[in-house]
């Protein structure tokens, strides 16, 4: 992050702009590209005085927008099999494990998945195609698409910006480390969402288990009567035999 931050800072403000709108607007489109490592870059960059935090924080809010309303479009026209071309294109980021947990998200939260997932790495590249695809509207998707790209672009940018400005002031001798804490800051700002979708991951896989489990109980105790009918309408009891001596006949009457 750090190499990236030092890149943009050689680049003229408008170029950094563009950069970040243009990266995360890709990103949300369905394509996996660091949206969040250029958009915690530039707001770090931000608070050294190189770029404007409101021209940082409206670049990100569009891209974010925007990109999720092309890959909404999209998804919308080429529906699943273009999901099952990006897995197939970016195994590791939208395989059909991601793509499942994704989905799972959809069904349990509705359009809620879509505000909510502005702050998940993998619900931020899948959103706008996957809501798409199920045919969520496209009314309720704007709305929540715009208030979460809102609320993510402003919120991480000033608060970045904030922490980056008090570390400058209190820490000039020792930049690294208000470096590490701008960056916790902004990480810490997602990881309750995070490790809310991932328990309800969890929660998911768990409920399917359990309901493959049922069927293969079923199946063990309708064996288990079959072997007791075999055994009732072959005399209902079984003789026991000693090795080498044949079986007892019944009398004859």
């Amino acid at each position: 992050m750090i190499d990236v931050q030092h890149w943009l800072s050689a680049l003229p403000p408008g170029v950094v702009y563009l950069l970040v709108a243009g990266v995360i607007g890709v990103e949300s489109m369905g394509v996996p590209l660091p949206g969040e490592i250029v958009l915690v870059s530039s707001a770090l960059l931000a608070a050294t005085g190189v770029v404007e935090p409101e021209w940082v924080a409206s670049a990100a809010a569009f891209g974010a927008i925007v990109g999720d309303s092309v890959g909404y479009a999209v998804g919308r026209r080429g529906g699943r099999p273009l999901l099952a071309r990006l897995g197939r294109r970016f195994p590791k980021h939208l395989g059909p494990a991601q793509l499942a947990r994704a989905e799972q998200s959809f069904a349990r939260h509705g359009v809620w998945a879509v505000f909510f997932g502005r702050f998940v790495a993998l619900l931020r590249i899948l959103a706008g195609p996957l809501a798409g695809a199920l045919h969520v509207p496209y009314r309720r998707f704007l709305v929540a698409n715009a208030a979460g790209g809102l609320v993510w672009a402003f919120g991480t940018t000033y608060l970045l910006y904030s922490v980056g400005r008090a570390a400058e002031h209190w820490l000039k001798d020792i930049s690294w480390a208000g470096l590490v804490l701008a960056v916790l800051a902004g990480l810490g700002s997602t990881w309750w969402l995070r490790r809310r979708a991932h328990r309800v991951a969890s929660a998911d896989g768990a409920a399917d288990m359990e309901a493959a489990e049922v069927p293969s109980s079923g199946q063990s105790a309708g064996a288990a009567s079959g072997g007791r009918s075999v055994a009732a309408a072959s005399g209902g009891q079984a003789a026991v035999v000693a090795p080498g001596v044949e079986p007892t006949r019944g009398r004859e009457h």
